[in-house]
């Protein structure tokens, strides 16, 4: 019969013919969520990378757990690659192949600082310990236990990475294991998690395809990963997720009230033209822009964002901003940027919680305020209060409530921080810019009171 011997295309070729590559990954800051900026985190990247040399659109899943991921990958309608910071293993050999290596990582024994530190492996036995679900650290507790019958582990699917940091930070477990780059990347928002030592040799996280014959899409990846560690592109995104810590915090009263002599009598005229034109408050301009970047035009953060308000090249477009480094046109974005997140925020949302709601929506962006207040809803919380919705925003960086909302996963913790920062400077900014003040500010001799000392009573910010 004719066609009967026509061979079925390759994985690489119905790729292309698709015009899409389907990738399954999990929601969590090492890997793939969502922030202000749209889609980001290290495996994103460099899979959206991957995509562009194809010349393909990217399809991203998430997987609630990582027999879930490996299971969907070996489905004939279901995605064709997993990016999850996966490392091989005797047991994931016979499920999936694996690609060269792109990222060296070494698994780390996490303890509470202040209690006894474990320091070789049969210091486990007697401890509690939690890893994620079918892990490579589960696999290692497995043969762990081979030799010490007493170590006891619990595997949970319910959590991530950085709900077992904060099991460990608060006291609910003794232990866990993580990759040493998520530590890395999270070790700044638990201050009392410490390495107790390293479990084993650094290993290789690596991607994966289905099990099988077909080698196509297999050697592409492999060769793009080559590639990628030639040019410099994986040094990049390493240095950019795990090289810095960007973390919000206040710098200080007094510091604040250095820059407030020194830099913003500069752009105070902008803040008030501005404020003037999208109808707030130049202070609470001023004070997200002082938390954005000190008063600072030239800043770029390390995700691409610039200027003294720290506008993505997308919003800034949007606000018909050509020049994020121009304080002028920053601020001029900024407030308007600003002003069209307050305005779209539902109106069951008042004065003065609708401004807290929307400096939290520049922050983490509106479909994250939105899962936080559907969560408050369930809690029989109101979600048209600040107070009730900020106890809710940190739950979007713990599974258990992420994996119930629409957006996913969310530094969530970091709003709350933001507004709490942009909130106390304008506190400050009000007080000084008092008519009988506003002199001594000029001549330098001002005395700015300390965080929660003499602090104004809450109020309204102005429209």
């Amino acid at each position: 019969m004719l066609g009967a011997c026509v061979e079925k295309p390759s994985t690489l070729e119905r790729v292309k013919e698709d015009g899409v590559l389907r990738v399954i990954t999990r929601n969590s800051p090492a890997t793939y969520f969502q922030d202000r900026n749209g889609e980001t985190g290290f495996e994103y990247e460099l899979v959206k990378h991957f995509a562009d040399d194809l010349g393909v659109k990217l399809q991203i899943e998430t997987a609630d757990n990582l027999d879930e991921l490996f299971d969907a990958l070996g489905k004939p309608s279901g995605p064709v690659l997993a990016a999850a910071g996966l490392v091989s293993s005797e047991r994931r050999n016979a499920q999936a192949k694996f690609s060269h290596p792109y990222l060296e990582v070494t698994p780390q024994v996490i303890y509470r600082n202040g209690r006894p530190r474990p320091t070789e492996a049969k210091g486990l036995v007697g401890k509690k310990i939690m890893v994620l679900k079918g892990s490579s650290h589960a696999d290692q507790l497995a043969e762990l236990k081979k030799r010490y019958p007493g170590l006891q582990y619990e595997e949970s699917d319910a959590v991530e990475v950085v709900d077992l940091l904060r099991m460990v930070d608060e006291g609910q477990i003794d232990l866990t294991l993580v990759d040493s780059n998520e530590l890395a990347m999270n070790q700044v928002y638990f201050p009392n998690v410490r390495v107790a030592f390293d479990l084993g040799d650094a290993r290789d996280q690596r991607w994966a395809v289905a099990a099988g014959d077909d080698n196509s899409l297999l050697n592409e990846v492999n060769e793009y990963l080559d590639k990628a560690q030639k040019n410099g592109t994986l040094q990049r995104l390493k240095d950019r997720y795990y090289g810095h810590v960007d973390v919000l915090g206040y710098v200080g009263a007094y510091t604040f009230a250095q820059h407030l002599q020194q830099r913003l009598p500069k752009y105070e005229k902008h803040f008030k033209s501005y404020a003037k034109v999208e109808q707030v408050d130049w202070r609470l301009l001023a004070a997200i822009g002082y938390q954005e970047s000190m008063w600072q035009p030239e800043v770029t953060s390390k995700t691409g964002v610039r200027g003294l308000m720290m506008l993505t090249q997308r919003t800034a477009q949007a606000m018909g901003v050509s020049n994020r480094l121009d304080p002028k046109q920053s601020i001029q974005g900024g407030a308007k940027y600003f002003m069209k997140i307050k305005a779209e925020l539902a109106d069951s949302i008042q004065e003065p919680d609708r401004t807290w709601f929307a400096l939290a929506a520049y922050n983490v962006g509106s479909g994250h305020l939105e899962d936080a207040r559907t969560l408050a809803k369930r809690e029989k919380l109101n979600p048209n209060k600040w107070l009730d919705v900020k106890k809710m925003l940190p739950r979007l960086s713990q599974k258990q409530w992420y994996r119930q909302t629409k957006y996913g996963y969310a530094r969530g913790g970091e709003p709350v921080h933001f507004v709490a920062n942009i909130r106390r400077y304008y506190d400050i900014l009000t007080w000084v810019t008092q008519p009988q003040l506003e002199g001594q500010v000029a001549e330098g001799n001002l005395h700015v009171p300390g965080v929660n000392k003499d602090k104004p009573a809450e109020q309204s910010p102005p429209m």
